[in-house]
């Protein structure tokens, strides 16, 4: 919920030890999948694999959707009655993701999700510099939180009040999550309602 973005090493590190103990690697994919990170899977950037990976959310564009991904050998052990989805593989919903899926590839979107995450990134790093509430900026793609000295509520309620849609987890992350297609004249409208609701709350000090 904090955009959390962990080290490569880490992941590694708990691959091989999962791989020598003889456990299973289970990556949540449920928010960060389906391209949200400029890659399909956001596992994907660090090119540590898991054994188990669930998927939900983004997976039916819009229509409620759970869903499992095993390796060959684990998937064996799936057999009918040993795992269940409420929103499972009902007729509509897999329609529903295999027209987001062919979306996602036909509107290059993963490659969008890249560079206007780079592009957010880099205009939040902006305001950084400009008010000393923002600690830093990170992220992967479309996936971005921006980390606060102090609580962000308030800083929520003037940009809701201004027409941007953001919420603000464990109190001081503000988070960034546009659609997938989103351009850079939104992005920027976006900062800029940001800057302007900082800038009533702080009256735009630079830190």
């Amino acid at each position: 919920g904090g955009i959390n973005v962990p080290d490569k090493e880490y992941l590694l590190k708990i691959r091989e030890l999962c791989d020598a103990n003889q456990s299973l690697v289970i990556w949540d994919e449920v928010q960060s999948g389906m391209g949200r990170t400029g890659k399909w899977f956001a596992h994907q950037n660090f090119g540590v694999e898991p054994d188990i990976m669930t998927m939900a959310k983004a997976l039916g564009g819009g229509v409620s959707i759970g869903g499992i991904m095993a390796r060959p050998e684990v998937a064996k052990a799936l057999v009918p009655g040993t795992h269940a989805s409420t929103f499972g593989g009902n007729p509509l919903v897999c329609a529903a993701a295999i027209a987001t899926i062919e979306a996602i590839e036909e509107e290059n979107l993963l490659e969008n999700a890249r560079a206007m995450g780079e592009h957010a990134q880099n205009q939040l790093r902006q305001l950084q510099g400009k008010y000393s509430c923002i600690d830093h900026v990170r992220g992967v793609g479309l996936m971005i939180g921006v980390q606060l000295t102090e609580p962000g509520a308030e800083i929520v309620k003037k940009c809701w009040a201004r027409g941007m849609r953001i919420n603000c987890t464990h109190e001081s992350v503000l988070r960034f999550m546009p659609a997938m297609n989103v351009r850079a004249e939104e992005i920027n409208q976006a900062v800029s309602i940001l800057d302007s609701a900082m800038a009533e709350l702080y009256g735009g000090n630079a830190g």
